[in-house]
């Protein structure tokens, strides 16, 4: 098995390697940043998508702290990989 896309985030790069690891990484991917994170601040998590060596990459930044992430973001995860792993995304709901 191999890994076919990859959502990341609330982590940053945290040291030379952990960024030379990141440029390892060229399968479409998914960076989520929380603006007023307290864990992963934000300035690591856009060294983050900056380091990272894939072509096709999106950053999700959203106000608030390292768990106030949006019930949104967590279905665009799933759409996210329903798309890159060929599976049809299940609706939202309410739709």
């Amino acid at each position: 098995m191999s890994v076919r896309a990859a959502v990341l985030g609330l982590a940053g790069v945290r040291s030379e390697e952990f960024g030379r690891l990141a440029r390892q990484i060229t399968v479409p991917a998914m960076v989520m940043c929380q603006w007023d994170d307290e864990v992963a601040p934000r300035d690591s998590v856009l060294a983050l998508f900056d380091a990272l060596g894939s072509s096709e990459k999106t950053l999700h930044a959203n106000p608030g702290r390292h768990v106030q992430v949006p019930l949104y973001e967590r279905q665009a995860w799933e759409a996210f990989f329903a798309r890159h792993l060929g599976r049809a995304a299940s609706p939202a709901p309410g739709t």
